[in-house]
């Protein structure tokens, strides 16, 4: 599909509307304050394509000195954190269960590890201090979501008498928007990119999930989505993402 001056949208920013669009759902935390790792250019568009929509809300790019207020790397984030201070934050997975478990580690049984992966550094401790939290990967295959992760670098849910600020609102992948219900632990399916079917997803996903009889189409970008993305959107990713926009939109002439 194309916009109306007929330039393909890209996959990149139907998920880019489709997390603008979580952020802006009506929620018991409102998000205030939004931080984004630094490999998530995907939700740190979302975050600004809401701010320039006239959210009122705080960005903090933790690979960016500009749009970092964080001078002592993750002490500071944790301890805003641990105060109430960030309302949302993003987290991905090497592998994503269905009970929203996530695996930063690596796959095989320990300590035979087959794969590394990053590793968990604060994904734990961000998991259960932020309010709301949305899991992203663009990967949507039987390889990255499984029935039940290998290693649990930060679990989605926790027994009643476990402290916890907040839990996981949706998964968002490249082929569907699932929302994730933590009073059973079960991710339900959203919404379904154009082109996708819901026996796709069944057929790529290795964990059980709900299907409601009806399961829309995600909604593409608005025209005006699109003229934000790629105008002021773009140019504020170009400082930390340049390549990503590049991908995305294109080079810009020298």
């Amino acid at each position: 599909m194309s916009d109306p001056a007929g330039q393909p949208i890209a996959p990149e920013e139907r998920l880019i509307a489709a997390i603008a669009a979580l952020i802006a759902e009506p929620c018991d935390h409102p998000v205030r304050h939004a931080a984004v790792g630094a490999a998530s250019p995907i939700p740190a568009a979302a975050c600004m394509l809401r701010q320039h929509e006239g959210h009122a809300m705080r960005l903090s790019l933790l690979q960016s000195r500009r749009a970092n207020p964080f001078t002592e790397g993750g002490r500071e984030l944790f301890d805003l954190a641990g105060q109430g201070r960030i309302d949302l934050f993003f987290l991905g997975g090497g592998q994503i269960d269905g009970a929203a478990n996530i695996n930063l580690v690596g796959t095989g049984t320990y300590p035979q590890v087959e794969a590394r992966f990053p590793g968990s550094f604060g994904s734990a401790y961000m998991y259960f201090a932020v309010p709301r939290t949305i899991l992203f990967r663009e990967e949507h295959s039987r390889r990255v979501l499984v029935e039940k992760v290998d290693f649990i670098s930060a679990p989605g849910t926790s027994p009643a008498n476990v402290w916890r600020r907040g839990t996981p609102q949706a998964l968002v992948t490249g082929r569907c928007v699932f929302d994730f219900v933590a009073s059973r632990a079960r991710f339900v399916l959203r919404s379904l990119h154009p082109g996708v079917s819901a026996a796709d997803i069944v057929r790529e996903t290795g964990f059980g999930f709900d299907i409601p009889a009806d399961v829309p189409v995600t909604p593409e970008p608005t025209p005006a989505q699109l003229a934000l993305l790629r105008g002021p959107v773009r140019a504020a990713m170009e400082v930390n993402y340049p390549d990503f926009c590049g991908r995305v939109w294109g080079r810009r002439a020298a």
